[in-house]
């Protein structure tokens, strides 16, 4: 039995939706592209606050400073140095090859996979924004719901868009990083051979020795156009538009909240955070920053989040179980209220992990703030993922109805009996 309608049998889920569409559309058509740290990024988050200021009652929006290039600017580094090690393991020194390999998955594993400002320092920096909507309770706060999702659109992902996104990985990501392993694999084995037979492999003195690093540099060889291809992965400059990635999570925690506005809800004790969050596509640099600057008052009274990302593939919504390329468990008992909330409005969701990547519910979980992933998008990825394609005609206003459906059940839920694990 839905929770919801114990509170009353007035939302309109449907209006809601029509109310997101319209919304994306007017911002897809009318800003367009929403790169982390740009004005159109701001500018939509504008017309969020004016909206949201409807239905709570505080609303602002706070800036924080990134450097956008540095999430993905390692990449040609990254690129250069696991093909150099190669030519420098056959013509130079093994022990120089595995150097560069090292130096190539360093950026690789701290920015890309764990989300760590490594790099960030090398890059121009700018100003990005969290836009924040409050509805307080009618009573003394003691607890607090947070629905976040993102305000930027990613630069496009080229090889996605020309081959697909599964096509992309499977023939061009994956072989990639493989190469890169298998050179640094060569490289420690060619400075163990090398220790053994005295250093004398290269002058060719031991002809068996010699045919295996033949056999070791032509191997290396083959991953190199794999290799080459990753410098093209992305654009530097064109940003998509971003419509279900992540306008429909903007609009799917902002419909839940109108919903409740326009039900004429208010809970007694239990107030409801709605979060934009600027340059999540950078390395969810706007949940950090909100995350950090907000610590002490998140925990101050029992505080859960959940991470709306990507409202299109209704087929395949989950509950995110971890996080952070695998590396980050959420909070069981916010996983189970969310999971549970979608049983109640009929939908038998699973619980899955983003093994690459990460959403912004990853800031709060890693401060210790209990958080959750909520999001319906196929995890192959689709073509749509972060290109072009990605726009107006390619919504799905029936995932976006179950996620505002859903979301407004959670709210509900949480104000009745709070979260499990989470102490009041």
């Amino acid at each position: 039995m839905k929770i919801a309608l114990e509170y009353s049998d007035k939302f309109d889920i449907k209006r809601q939706t029509e109310y997101a569409v319209k919304g994306i559309t007017k911002i897809v058509n009318k800003i367009g592209p929403r790169k982390p740290g740009s004005p159109e990024e701001h500018r939509a988050q504008q017309w969020f606050e004016r909206d949201m200021k409807n239905y709570c009652d505080e609303t602002s929006i706070e800036e924080f400073t990134l450097h956008r290039q540095g999430f993905m600017g390692f990449i040609p580094f990254t690129v250069c140095c696991g093909v150099s090690s190669v030519f420098v393991n056959w013509f130079v020194s093994p022990i120089a090859a595995l150097v560069l390999c090292i130096l190539a998955f360093i950026p690789l594993i701290f920015e890309f996979l764990m989300y760590k400002q490594f790099d960030d320092f090398l890059f121009p920096k700018q100003t990005s924004h969290n836009m924040i909507a409050r509805r307080k309770p009618t009573g003394e706060i003691k607890k607090r719901i947070i629905l976040i999702g993102h305000s930027d659109s990613q630069f496009e992902w080229t090889l996605n868009y020309l081959i697909g996104g599964l096509q992309a990985k499977l023939f061009v990501e994956i072989p990639a990083v493989v190469g890169l392993v298998v050179q640094t694999a060569i490289a420690i084995i060619s400075i163990i051979v090398g220790a053994v037979n005295g250093g004398v492999v290269a002058a060719g003195k031991i002809p068996a020795v010699h045919t295996l690093f033949v056999v070791f540099f032509v191997v290396s060889i083959v991953f190199i156009p794999f290799e080459l291809c990753f410098l093209f992965f992305q654009s530097w400059t064109k940003s998509v538009p971003g419509a279900s990635d992540n306008l429909s999570g903007c609009y799917t925690a902002m419909g839940a909240v109108k919903a409740l506005g326009e039900a004429d809800v208010r809970f007694e004790n239990t107030e409801v955070v709605v979060i934009c969050s600027g340059s999540e596509e950078a390395g969810l640099r706007g949940s950090k920053a909100y995350a950090k600057a907000h610590e002490e008052e998140l925990k101050e009274i029992p505080t859960v989040v959940v991470g709306l990302d990507t409202f299109r593939d209704l087929e395949t919504m989950a509950v995110y179980d971890r996080d952070l390329s695998g590396t980050l468990k959420h909070h069981d008992g916010v996983k189970k209220l969310v999971h549970d909330a979608c049983a109640n409005c009929g939908f038998d969701v699973k619980y899955e992990s983003i093994y690459i990547g990460a959403c912004d519910a990853a800031s709060f979980t890693q401060r210790g703030i209990p958080a959750t992933g909520f999001a319906a998008m196929d995890p192959a990825p689709p073509r749509y993922y972060h290109t072009r394609l990605d726009n107006v005609e390619n919504l799905r206003p029936d995932a976006i109805e179950a996620g505002i459906e859903i979301m407004v059940e959670t709210m509900c839920m949480f104000d009745k009996n709070g979260a499990e694990g989470v102490s009041d």
